[in-house]
């Protein structure tokens, strides 16, 4: 058991360089390029730490304070997450739960970290990211909440049994969960179509503009926070995909596979799409509220019958 938690500790620390690095080649690829090196990312988190972050005058302590919240949040919610070999290193009942409000600890802080700059462009990105958040969570809990009810377990890992299940009505369970957790994917780590990472307009931005005045070692927490979330929503699909029966060493090289097939993606999404109308990320992120009432509907007729 030992090795495993080390396993998943090393993949939850360094796949987020990876995953970043696999998205901007995919990019490069797509546009013609040669692209950065595999590992720019990582190499981009250590300039940043070397460096000593610049605060104005205007911010608090809270400001100070928010990068490192949002990294422990972030690496305690990871503890939650069922990764190499379907293993979590903490699996409790209503895990779930615990996961997502520790998540929003940290998205708290980052919200009032941008506001407390007194900028308003920064004003802006925090109410569009609590505008984003209040439409992702309900849909979020509704689909996990609906198929714990079902399984009688409420811990991540029996999302792995829908894909496996012999009747239709679980694999198109299993379909539509993978493609709200990739919505919530691209939301919650402001990817392409949903905000462009890349971008410098301001009116435009919704995380980038969040930490404009972040620097330094600080501007690398918040990096490396947002690959890692980025890592454990892709570990939640690959929960869904990777069968548990296998033994522990091809589940490890199956859920990495399926780390890097979800990066590749997320760089083609970004490659053949342009960032959407600001008006018309609603209607996307939407998209996930009707698959969980689809899920929930699923969950019903397979409780019930239909």
């Amino acid at each position: 058991m030992g090795i495993i938690i080390i396993v998943n500790i090393l993949i939850l620390l360094l796949m987020p360089f990876i995953m970043l690095g696999i998205i901007k080649k995919t990019k490069a690829f797509w546009g013609g390029r040669k692209g950065v090196c595999l590992l720019q990312p990582l190499y981009d988190f250590l300039r940043l730490i070397r460096k000593e972050p610049v605060y104005s005058n205007t911010t608090s302590f809270i400001f100070k304070l928010a990068p490192s919240v949002g990294l422990a949040s972030v690496l305690f919610a990871g503890l939650f997450v069922p990764m190499a070999g379907g293993y979590s290193i903490i699996n409790v009942g209503m895990g779930f739960i615990i996961f997502s409000y520790v998540l929003g600890l940290g998205k708290l802080f980052s919200i009032l970290s941008a506001m407390d700059t007194g900028s308003s462009f920064e004003g802006m990105g925090a109410s569009r990211e609590v505008c984003f958040t209040t439409l992702i969570e309900p849909a979020f809990f509704i689909i996990l909440g609906s198929v714990f009810a079902v399984m009688g377990n409420f811990r991540f890992q029996s999302l792995n049994i829908f894909w496996f299940a012999k009747d239709i009505t679980s694999l198109c369970i299993a379909v539509l969960i993978i493609a709200a957790l990739l919505i919530m994917l691209l939301v919650e780590c402001s990817r392409v179509p949903v905000d462009d990472p890349a971008t410098h307009l301001e009116l435009t931005m919704i995380h980038e503009v969040m930490i404009l005045d972040n620097s330094g070692i600080d501007l690398a927490f918040l990096t490396w926070a947002s690959g890692m979330k980025m890592v454990l929503i892709s570990s939640l699909i690959a929960t869904v995909i990777v069968p548990f029966s296998v033994s522990y060493w091809p589940s490890l090289l199956l859920y990495l596979a399926v780390l890097i097939l979800i990066a590749f993606v997320v760089g083609i999404i970004e490659s053949a799409m342009a960032r959407l109308r600001m008006s018309h990320i609603f209607e996307f992120v939407f998209i996930m509220t009707a698959i969980a009432l689809v899920v929930l509907s699923l969950v019903s007729i397979k409780i019930y019958g239909g």
